[in-house]
């Protein structure tokens, strides 16, 4: 039965338990004394204080006890008895930063610490984005599911899902979250591709000629609501159609999520609004009327609204004149009633590729017929065939319609191989030096000559640094996107948080403001929590201490720098990170300190520090047993 108009979405029972809790907490902190013999767990002393709200700062001293803000002066705390006191005088003090689309799915299970996110200061990140998790789907199939679509190593996630798997629905998979030694706060979706897998088996999910049965319907609705009680956001969808699987039985074919019709897609929805859990969808960008549809079905008018999470926002340098009508769209619809938002990377979107190996090649047919031959003598033989190569530099040289590629290899710098003499040139440069060669031969004769070890970058979005600020201050956009734990070899967008921070910074030492540090903050913590209902991104009177601690000085250009670190749990494979650990002075999770000087402490990694986030759900700090129970598995 259809709501009325306007009528207040279904919310979980617990909501009200939830407002009652906070208000509670609140008032009970604000009425404590701060006097000699109250002792605090860590008093963090002097620091610019930012709540999370959007609200003035200012100079504070913040005492932490049990896991929550239990001070906030403007004088001194009695230190006497405190184990650990933080002189943050001169720096920022911000709620923990939220990290709304990651792929931490597969390493969360075998390495749970994440500290990659942590060192940057985030302290709660989403799990099962673009149609993807681990909650009913089984180890083969994440395997041909992950592998490709997210690069990373198909094997190895195999062997996670098959080490670690215990559970068998929502409820099963967040104890089995918190039997490990977290180191941030998890929430996260539930991935649509995951649901059908599981429940018509990949092969039949895949097909074009094949629906799913009632029965097959029914179970995929029981599981969706079984995770919205359980506590998960919403549902994450994908229509985008150049993700493909990986594996030999269902190689090349897209994501399970594209091959469900409408009704599939109704019922779905349908449970998402009478809850009022939110759709993060990926729409397919070569068919505006799904772009369309993915916007304005987000409106309520006679059913409650759909709160949609759209990817992405993005300045691409393929076509310069698209960006201009994402935020009026998101705004018009809702000024319609819907509750609409787009994802946005705030940072230039620069990507690093190994040979051909690059996800955005597959958005393209000669690209894709690269990428779906997995034998190394195979895929070369194609490389070498002349046919072959009239189809790329057919496919490179057509400029017109949707695409994520710019297609310009002279915009791409080659930073890596064995012939020192094309370091630092574009492969259009390389084509030019050797005879005049379409820059699509000079690639690929480059890949031919050195493989793998061929190292290149390019900027394919958000290259524009005044179209940025728009884009952060638009209301129709949330800060998002980083893909962290996925794309390994390929991008590294763990410290965005920390450079949209310098960006604004900068742009108001420079007297060319765009927003204030504090709108700014506001848009990478409280305004998250707020929208997807978790209990984080806010540093106020009894809130857990979630923490970061910034020198403003430091946002400088090692936030741009290149690194890469192994991965113990991928078999030693050097991914890109981060470093900037100047920059980020000390992480806290719940009270506890996670990262000191840029420095994990002890508990990282041996004990839990973060929890699962239910939306809707007030979040109690840790006790001890809770944190000392979990362990690496």
């Amino acid at each position: 039965m259809r709501s009325r108009p306007n009528a207040r979405p279904k919310v979980d029972r617990h909501e009200n338990l939830f407002t009652d809790l906070v208000d509670t907490a609140v008032a009970r902190c604000s009425n404590e004394r701060v006097s000699t013999g109250v002792s605090y767990d860590t008093i963090i002393r002097g620091g610019r204080w930012f709540d999370g709200t959007g609200a003035p700062s200012a100079v504070r001293t913040l005492g932490i006890r049990d896991g929550h803000v239990a001070a906030i002066t403007d004088g001194d705390l009695d230190e006497t008895g405190c184990p650990q006191v933080i002189d943050a005088a001169g720096k920022w003090v911000l709620p923990g930063m939220l990290d709304i689309h990651t792929h931490y799915d597969v390493e969360v299970l075998g390495g749970p610490s994440l500290s990659e996110s942590l060192r940057h200061g985030v302290t709660t990140v989403m799990l099962g984005s673009c149609s993807l998790s681990t909650v009913y789907v089984g180890a083969e199939d994440a395997g041909d599911i992950f592998g490709r679509v997210e690069a990373i190593p198909r094997d190895h996630v195999i062997a996670a899902v098959d080490r670690h798997k215990t559970w068998t629905d929502g409820e099963g998979y967040i104890a089995a979250l918190e039997a490990r030694p977290l180191g941030p706060n998890v929430a996260a979706f539930l991935g649509h591709s995951d649901m059908r897998a599981a429940t018509m088996g990949l092969d039949r999910a895949t097909r074009d000629d094949v629906r799913p049965t009632e029965a097959e319907l029914r179970r995929m609705e029981q599981m969706l609501t079984e995770a919205l009680r359980a506590g998960f956001v919403g549902m994450s969808s994908q229509q985008l159609l150049f993700d493909k699987l990986d594996g030999e039985v269902c190689r090349s074919r897209t994501l399970p999520s594209t091959y469900a019709k409408a009704r599939e897609l109704r019922r779905l929805k349908s449970l998402l609004r009478r809850a009022g859990r939110i759709l993060q969808s990926g729409p397919d960008i070569e068919n505006p009327l799904n772009i369309g549809s993915q916007v304005f079905g987000s409106l309520g008018i006679v059913r409650n609204p759909l709160k949609t999470s759209l990817l992405s926002a993005a300045d691409v340098k393929s076509n310069p004149f698209a960006v201009k009508i994402l935020g009026p769209l998101a705004r018009l619809a809702n000024r319609l009633g819907g509750d609409f938002r787009w994802q946005h990377l705030p940072v230039p979107f620069e990507v690093y590729a190994d040979g051909i190996d690059l996800v955005i090649f597959e958005e393209f047919g000669s690209g894709a017929a690269a990428l779906h031959l997995k034998d190394e003598v195979e895929r070369n033989a194609l490389l070498r065939d002349e046919a072959y190569r009239r189809a790329f530099r057919k496919d490179y040289d057509a400029k017109f319609g949707m695409r994520v590629w710019h297609r310009d290899f002279f915009d791409a710098e080659i930073v890596a191989c064995p012939d020192a003499s094309v370091i630092g040139k574009s492969f259009g440069q390389v084509g030019r030096d050797r005879g005049g060669l379409h820059p699509v031969d000079a690639f690929l004769d480059l890949v031919l000559e050195h493989g793998a070890q061929l190292r290149w970058r390019t900027t394919i979005s958000n290259h524009r640094p005044e179209v940025l600020k728009k884009l952060a201050a638009d209301t129709g956009i949330q800060m998002g996107f980083s893909d962290a734990g996925a794309h390994l070899r390929n991008m590294a967008f763990y410290n965005m948080g920390l450079r949209l921070l310098r960006h604004v910074r900068d742009a108001a030492q420079n007297g060319r403001p765009f927003m204030t540090v504090e709108q700014a903050v506001h848009r990478l913590t409280g305004e998250l929590a707020d929208w997807y209902r978790l209990d984080a991104g806010h540093l106020r009177l009894g809130d857990r201490a979630d923490v970061v601690i910034v020198d403003p000085e430091r946002l400088d250009a090692s936030l741009d720098d290149y690194a890469e670190e192994a991965v113990d749990q991928y078999g030693g494979l050097s991914r890109m990170v981060n470093r900037n650990d100047d920059t980020v002075t000390a992480v806290f999770v719940g009270g506890r300190a996670v990262f000191l000087d840029g420095k994990p402490t002890a508990v990282v990694g041996a004990e839990r520090t973060g929890r699962f986030l239910r939306a809707a759900h007030r979040a109690p700090a840790l006790s001890a047993t809770e944190r000392t129970l979990a362990h690496a598995g």
